[in-house]
């Protein structure tokens, strides 16, 4: 399984959000939704939620207190017959979700973006010096 490609979209009103066919074919038909790295939301498949959760079990006491938000936050979401989901509103506050919003695929998961984040990350982050870092780092 290995999620792929950049979609944008709006939240309606009640708070959904459409994810494409694509990803929802590539993530399977119930879908993690959680706070994610840089400001975006984390969106898993069930395989890769329970291997998640699994290692989570695994951890101390310790050092299992600092994923309590990730876990307290965390939304389990199947997509209704025209392919969207709730997003709760205590994740749009985290992601600064409020209209506009950009969902990518990430090898086994994907993320959702608003817009402007997703602008700002891109303008950063996709340079030629950048891209060479990484297949470099890759050995390609």
């Amino acid at each position: 399984m290995s999620a792929t490609g950049t979609y944008e979209h709006s939240l309606d009103a009640k708070g959904r959000l459409f994810i494409p066919a694509q990803l929802r074919k590539e993530l399977g038909d119930t879908l993690y939704v959680t706070m994610g790295l840089d400001g975006c939301l984390a969106v898993y498949p069930q395989e890769t939620w329970d291997t998640f959760t699994e290692k989570f079990a695994s951890l101390p006491m310790s050092q299992s207190k600092a994923m309590r938000p990730l876990f307290a936050n965390a939304a389990k979401c199947e997509p209704d017959s025209q392919g969207r989901i709730v997003v709760p509103q205590s994740l749009r506050k985290f992601a600064m979700l409020e209209k506009d919003a950009v969902i990518i695929g990430v090898h086994n998961r994907a993320e959702i973006w608003s817009a402007e984040r997703w602008k700002t990350e891109e303008e950063e982050e996709m340079t030629p010096e950048k891209m060479n870092e990484i297949l470099n780092g890759l050995g390609l």
